[in-house]
Order: C-alpha cells, then structure tokens, then sequence
C-alpha cells in the first residue's frame, strides 16, 4: 500500500524538471522585463544565462590594460572574473584582498573613482528600470554614479522586485543583513536578522542611491543575469 501511494520515479524527474523550467521562464520574464525597462532608461543592458556567461561578457566589455575598480560586491567574486582580468594584466583595485592595512583599504577605495572601468552589483533592480544600492562608506555608489570611464553593473535575477519601494524593503530585509553578518560585525541585524534602523557607529546602511536614469557621462552597462547570486 505504502508503495502505490509513492510517485513513479520518472513521473517525480518529470515534475522535478518542470519546476525547474517554470523557475527559469519565471526569471527569464521578470529580467527581460527589467531589461526593457533599463534601455528606456538609458542604460546598456542584456541577459546573460549564467555567471560563466557574464564573465565572458564581462571580458569582452573592458578594454585592454585597463585599470579595474571592484565594488564590495558578492556577485562580482562570484563570477570569477578577478583572476582571469588578473591574467590579462589588468590592475584591479580591491579592497576585499587579503591582508591590506586600514590606510590600503582607503586608498583602493578612492582609486574606485578614478579608474577606468568599474565592476559591481545593485542590492536591488525594480521592474522599472532602477537600480537601488546602500552602502557604509560610499565608495561603490559613488563610483557608479560618476568618476570610473565604463561601469558594469551585475544583477542576479533574485535582485530583481517590483518597484523602488519594494527595493528599499529588500535593502533593509535582506541584502544588508545578509551582507553584515558575513563581516561579523556586532551590529542589531547580524545578531536578529532584521534592520532596528540602529545608531551603531558600525551601521552599514549609511547612504543609499537610485539610479533612475543612467547618470550623465557615465557609460554604464547592466548585465542581469539567469541565476541566483550574491545577496
């Protein structure tokens, strides 16, 4: 009895799959969707299925023996492109490298607004069109806002919410105290979870920028990309 009551194998494969592409046409729309939006808004943007294809795209978007400012971003690294623009002789300025002192971490950051291209992700995209970034020191959301010739902007679609409000709301519910624990820092969201709106001299969430058009003079590219990354 306990055996009829159980799935055919090839009928859960079957149901398994088709979750997986309802998951995938479910992306797929909201990023073109974002996409459409972005072009609107005079931002260069297209869909890539997965990280292995934003680095190749990545690759083919900056220029040679340019100098390469990352942002503190968890989608860039995990793209992996560092190494290979590494590779290619690239200067790359960040301030995530093991071992830097406090005065080295500053000044790779003030390089970030200077350089010649700039690589680093959104906290959130609405469907609209517009890219929602908090930050404690300001360096990642000045630098996409003017100062580095070329910025790249890499969005995974789990990024992506209906409109600026529900992307502030993603700031505060879930980019920042997912960013935050992983400093370990002793702040009120990395111990609950959840953003109290603190006074700590610690806080995290100090400025906050909304691309709603591409900024004047910046030549700005935004990737999104088919698969779940960053936080």
């Amino acid at each position: 009895m306990e055996r009829e009551n159980k799935l055919p194998e090839d009928l859960y494969a079957k149901r398994l799959a088709g979750k997986e592409n309802i998951k995938h046409w479910y992306h797929q729309e909201r990023a073109q969707r974002a996409i459409n939006a972005l072009k609107t808004n005079g931002f260069n943007a297209s869909y890539v299925e997965d990280r292995n294809r934003a680095r190749e795209e990545i690759l083919k978007l900056v220029p040679p023996l340019a100098t390469i400012g990352v942002g503190g971003s968890m989608t860039i690294r995990e793209i992996g492109i560092l190494d290979e623009l590494a590779n290619r002789g690239h200067t790359i300025y960040d301030h995530w490298k093991p071992g830097l002192s406090s005065e080295e971490v500053l000044n790779i950051r003030r390089a970030h607004l200077s350089c010649d291209a700039f690589l680093t992700s959104a906290n959130a995209l609405s469907l609209d069109g517009k890219l929602v970034s908090t930050d404690g020191v300001g360096n990642r959301v000045c630098a996409m806002t003017f100062g580095p010739k070329k910025v790249i902007i890499a969005v995974a679609v789990n990024k992506i919410v209906k409109d600026v409000e529900a992307a502030l709301r993603r700031v505060k519910e879930i980019a920042a105290p997912h960013t935050l624990k992983e400093t370990g820092l002793n702040l009120p969201c990395v111990q609950t979870g959840i953003c109290t709106d603190c006074d700590s001299p610690l806080r995290g969430c100090r400025a906050t920028v909304i691309l709603e058009r591409r900024p004047l003079f910046t030549d700005t590219t935004v990737l999104v990309i088919g698969e779940e990354l960053g936080f």
